[in-house]
């Protein structure tokens, strides 16, 4: 039987406990987990790619639950292109709310008519985590507030960091 190799796309900026928790449950489904962090500078991010890579890994590296190899690497193809260069089978994404839905709705059709061979899996946010998003988390983060409980310990480091915020 084929290598399963599943990739979960995104931004990643910043990581959340979300992002993990989704990850530790993708885990279980394939015998490799790529997590690919988007290269997307239309996005704007407050973290390079080199930064976020970084987040990524050290938080991957920090996951005692995980079923599976996972490596994390950056991509800035298509990433359709990107699954099927890497022998992808499924691609997974994280689903919190009806709003995130539609969007998901739409590309995984697109994606389905681009490459039919690649499955897109969706792994419903935890209700901890349903309302945590990265953009939420910069934003607070950028007025002070506290996000402890919503990234880890080196996320929640390098965001003060980049805020120039005294812990």
């Amino acid at each position: 039987m084929a290598e399963r190799i599943g990739i979960y796309p995104g931004t990643f900026d910043p990581m959340t406990k979300g992002h993990l928790h989704i990850i530790k449950r993708a885990s279980r489904l394939v015998d490799r987990l790529i997590i690919a962090v988007a290269d997307n500078p239309k996005k704007n991010p407050l973290f390079t790619t080199e930064e976020r890579l970084a987040l990524v890994r050290t938080d991957i590296e920090n996951l005692h639950d995980k079923a599976c190899p996972i490596e994390v690497e950056a991509f800035s193809e298509l990433l359709i292109h990107y699954a099927h260069k890497k022998g992808g089978t499924c691609l997974f994404r994280g689903l919190r709310a009806v709003s995130d839905f539609e969007f998901e709705f739409q590309m995984t059709g697109m994606n389905a008519k681009l490459a039919p061979d690649i499955e897109t899996v969706f792994l419903m946010a935890s209700d901890k985590w349903q309302f945590v998003s990265s953009s939420f988390i910069k934003e607070i983060c950028s007025l002070g507030g506290n996000v402890a409980e919503f990234v880890t310990p080196n996320v929640e480091k390098q965001l003060l960091e980049k805020f120039k915020i005294s812990a």
